[in-house]
């Protein structure tokens, strides 16, 4: 899709209502569905994190947003797929401004350049107890990526149409965290198998952008 169609369309977004825990939970494991359901949300004091779905122009005007690899390390997220981002921050205004640092503490993309079209669902995240706030923001030119060394192994850049091709839905058998050889919904993009959160989050946003696109 052409950039400069997707920003004229996506303008309206901060007017939709948000397709919310439904569209989230059309890229949920059953058992990640079955776990939220025990949990007393009243009594917790989980973290907080913000992550950013960054849309920009490739060399072609051709629409991306940006995922990145995750390290390998000791950790319920390593070697992960997800949205550039991380945990809330004492100095941190609010849990945008969060979005906004680590998106260029991770791939490089100036806070200043990015404009912030609208806030989606806050997901909890047991296996690390996060509330993870996703945000959708928009930049309008073609980022020069700088992965942070210490937290990113590669920079994945997504195609709007890979991301809306149903062929990249599929169903993966894997082992993780907190079960074995669990089969899991998942997207397929750029080579990953995208699965968990963040295929959630990206399901609602999947679903949000429809509305206007």
């Amino acid at each position: 899709m052409d950039f400069n169609e997707f920003k004229y369309k996506t303008a309206n977004l901060k007017n939709l209502e948000l397709p919310g825990m439904e569209a989230q939970n059309k890229l949920a494991p059953i058992i990640r569905i079955e776990e939220l359901k025990k949990i007393e949300f009243t009594t917790r004091k989980s973290n907080k994190a913000g992550v950013m779905a960054v849309f920009y122009p490739d060399a072609n005007d051709i629409t991306h947003f940006v995922l990145i690899l995750r390290k390998t390390y000791r950790g319920v997220h390593s070697n992960q797929v997800g949205f550039p981002g991380g945990r809330i921050e004492a100095f941190d205004k609010n849990l945008k401004h969060t979005a906004l640092r680590e998106t260029e503490e991770e791939v490089g993309i100036p806070q200043k350049e990015i404009k912030v079209l609208k806030k989606l669902t806050k997901l909890y995240i047991p296996p690390s107890d996060f509330w993870v706030h996703p945000y959708i923001g928009i930049m309008e030119r073609t980022p020069q990526f700088i992965p942070q060394e210490s937290e990113v192994e590669q920079i994945l850049e997504i195609n709007i149409n890979e991301f809306f091709d149903e062929k990249n839905l599929v169903v993966k058998k894997l082992s993780t965290s907190y079960a074995d050889e669990i089969e899991v919904p998942a997207f397929f993009l750029a080579g990953n198998v995208v699965w968990g959160a963040t295929a959630m989050m990206l399901s609602e946003l999947k679903d949000l952008l429809a509305e206007v696109l």
